[in-house]
């Protein structure tokens, strides 16, 4: 694939117990957490091969169906789109686990397989017993992030960027991790809002093959960008917005990853502003359009506090702090507005 032009920071020898979350969230730069989930139970049977790996995670599973996606041969391990972007080159199926696993390991000697990828299944919803001997334990440090799991074969998941901050553990086989800060989303080429492979938006970049005449500025993302390969074990912790591109090199792939959000619960994904702006300022003429520019930059980017201090406290409401019972008022409020 094309290169990226920096390496990772790395952490070494990191263990769960001592991960530096305060230090990771402060910099707001990626970094290679070298080690940090070596002693897993499942770690360890990977190294020993993939049948032992297998049967960790038969072991765990508690024989409810599983959502995964599938693809023919000639997607190459890349869920995408069709030529116009209009629909997916997958299908989504739901089977039990132990088939996934069983149709995975006898691809695995094909040089070009069928694409099976079980994408961000909750662990305890399915592996209740696998978090006992393979889990960070991020509750110790304050932190709610609940671990999804990745199971698939030589997958490419395409760059893309997620809301929340995210450390992902490279359990079974290695994964390519190509990163980019979130000022290059414009070099990156989103493909459309929905349908997506994955939820988020994608480059629309084949990362092996960039065509730089159609997509010029792509060679600008790389440039910025770094790049990582993790071994089983290690992890990377991704700020949230910083898009990232991830390609399993090994013919099973196993991956375990926390999100996590920075703000309280109460507050939702901006991507919901996102798509309301769309809908209501971006089709506005230029000098409306710049003008609400300077609303947004005084009420939302701008110091939080400005828009509200020189009014009385309980005169703010929504200009001052949102706590749950300003949020529950101010969702109300916007159904009621939506639904008219």
């Amino acid at each position: 694939m094309a290169g990226a032009a920096a390496s990772v920071r790395e952490v070494p020898d990191c263990r769960p117990g001592m991960l530096p979350l305060d230090e990771l969230l402060a910099a707001g730069q990626p970094a290679v957490l070298r080690g940090v989930a070596r002693d897993w139970d499942l770690v360890r049977a990977g190294q020993r091969g993939m049948d032992a790996a297998m049967d960790v995670l038969r072991g765990a599973w508690n024989g409810q169906p599983v959502t995964y996606s599938y693809g023919g041969p000639e997607i190459a391990g890349r869920p995408f789109y069709n030529d116009d972007f209009t629909a997916l080159n997958i299908e989504v199926r739901r089977g039990a686990l132990d088939e996934v696993l069983d149709a995975i390991a006898a691809h695995a000697d094909d040089p070009r397989p069928p694409t099976w990828y079980l994408a961000s299944l909750l662990v305890d919803t399915r592996l209740p017993g696998l978090r006992a001997q393979n889990d960070l334990d991020l509750a110790t440090h304050g932190i709610h992030a609940p671990p999804s799991i990745w199971i698939g074969n030589r997958v490419t998941a395409s760059c893309h960027y997620d809301a929340q901050n995210n450390i992902a553990c490279c359990a079974v086989g290695r994964r390519r991790f190509t990163l980019f800060p979130p000022d290059q989303i414009g070099n990156l080429y989103p493909g459309p809002l929905e349908p997506t492979p994955g939820g988020q938006a994608v480059s629309v970049v084949d990362f092996d093959a960039p065509d730089f005449e159609r997509y010029p500025r792509f060679r600008e993302a790389l440039a910025a960008g770094q790049s990582a390969v993790l071994e089983p074990g290690d992890a990377i912790f991704i700020p949230s917005l910083w898009w990232h591109h991830v390609q399993g090199l090994e013919p099973f792939n196993v991956l375990v990853n926390y999100w996590w959000s920075s703000v309280p619960a109460h507050i939702p994904a901006p991507v919901l502003a996102l798509q309301h702006a769309l809908w209501t300022i971006r089709d506005r003429p230029e000098r409306e359009k710049q003008a609400w520019r300077q609303v947004f930059d005084y009420y939302v980017f701008g110091r939080g506090e400005r828009a509200g201090e020189h009014l009385p406290t309980a005169a703010r409401k929504v200009l001052g702090p949102v706590d749950d019972a300003l949020a529950r008022q101010i969702r109300a409020m916007l159904i009621g507005k939506l639904n008219r």
